[in-house]
């Protein structure tokens, strides 16, 4: 019933891809929003999830934030620890030199993901409160729908 569950909806995706491509994803933190948008007209919006220090932009690697700012989700990893991962381009070089300026590393590998490989199932619990290290997280059947729409190279706004 899942793979069929799964099936459909990534026919679904395709669909809706068919009709209007990506071309900017957004997360509005404060709302715990992700929104997939065509030009202006809002595609798809999901509930997410992320670090457990939310306010603010990532400064430093450890701080458990989510990067304010334009990125650009530069490539898809289908093997990661969570359920398919899309990287944001956190540092860019802004980033790198307020880090630096501070002696501190900025981190890094933030990305859009699933839930951790095996626990997909506790997604109505963990999707309750932000336990990422600063990533973007969400249910599974949402990133499949994710995964579909946004192509390599999308630019994301992150927004406070």
């Amino acid at each position: 019933m899942r793979y069929l569950l799964a099936a459909l909806l990534l026919l679904f995706a395709q669909a809706v891809c068919a009709e209007s491509a990506v071309t900017l994803v957004r997360v509005l933190k404060s709302d715990h929003k992700l929104q997939l948008l065509s030009g202006e007209k809002l595609v798809h919006e999901f509930h997410v999830v992320f670090g457990a220090n939310p306010k603010g932009h990532k400064m430093q690697e450890g701080d458990e934030r989510t990067p304010e700012g334009s990125y650009i989700l530069d490539y898809k990893k289908s093997n990661s620890a969570f359920y398919r991962a899309i990287h944001i381009s956190y540092p860019n070089a802004k980033d790198i030199a307020s880090a630096k300026s501070r002696d501190v590393k900025p981190g890094g590998e933030i990305m859009i993901h699933g839930q951790k490989n095996g626990l997909g199932w506790l997604s109505s619990i963990s999707q309750r409160f932000n336990w990422t290290n600063g990533c973007v997280a969400l249910p599974n059947r949402d990133m499949d729908v994710v995964w579909a729409l946004v192509k390599e190279g999308t630019p994301i706004e992150i927004l406070p």
